[in-house]
């Protein structure tokens, strides 16, 4: 579902439950140039952390990949991104796992591009989501439905939506996260769960 509005989207704060294990949001949500480097500076939140390591077979069901869902679903945007690099980079054996985790990676950066004002670079990242997104949906067993709450399918319509209708940020606050789409990834869901905003 879209915002009902003619030529632009305006979003809500929406805040969902915990997926992963006890962990506590970063301090900040990064925006390039706006914050230290979360790990590549000495006062970024995630400085000198360990890299992860999953096994594809296990990465949909894993506190890295559930972290990641809840980083993206609280707006920390860059940093779902991080979370999810090592399942793409461990999914090189399995084609369909690496167009999944690439086309979260894309959207949680379109998330970033939207926080920055950059609509351009938001739209591009979306559009390859959503190609991506459309590759997996035939995937048997409904693995990444389970592992989403939604269909690959849908969620390739929800990135789609960014560009006919880009994201207008009410009051864009740099430091703090904020949440710039119309929908939360929820494993395990039945349906397809999203916020439409105050009536």
């Amino acid at each position: 579902m879209n915002c009902p509005l003619t030529r632009f989207r305006v979003c809500w704060v929406y805040v969902t439950p915990s997926l992963a294990a006890r962990k506590s949001f970063p301090s900040y949500a990064y925006l390039p140039g706006k914050h230290p480097h979360p790990v590549r500076d000495p006062l970024g939140h995630s400085y000198r952390t360990d890299p992860v390591t999953v096994a594809v077979g296990e990465a949909l069901g894993s506190d890295v990949f559930r972290w990641g869902i809840d980083l993206f679903n609280h707006g920390y945007y860059w940093e779902a991104h991080e979370a999810w690099e090592p399942l793409w980079h461990a999914a090189k054996q399995s084609a369909q796992h690496r167009l999944f985790f690439k086309g979260l990676i894309l959207l949680a950066a379109a998330g970033v591009k939207i926080r920055e004002g950059k609509r351009v670079a938001a739209a591009r990242h979306a559009t390859r989501a959503a190609g991506l997104f459309r590759q997996v949906v035939r995937v048997p067993g409904g693995l990444f439905e389970k592992a989403l709450g939604m269909t690959p399918a849908a969620l390739a319509e929800h990135a789609q939506a960014i560009v006919a209708y880009p994201v207008v940020l009410r009051e864009p606050k740099p430091a703090q996260p904020e949440p710039v789409f119309d929908f939360i990834l929820a494993p395990g869901s039945e349906s397809d769960r999203q916020f439409s905003g105050p009536s």
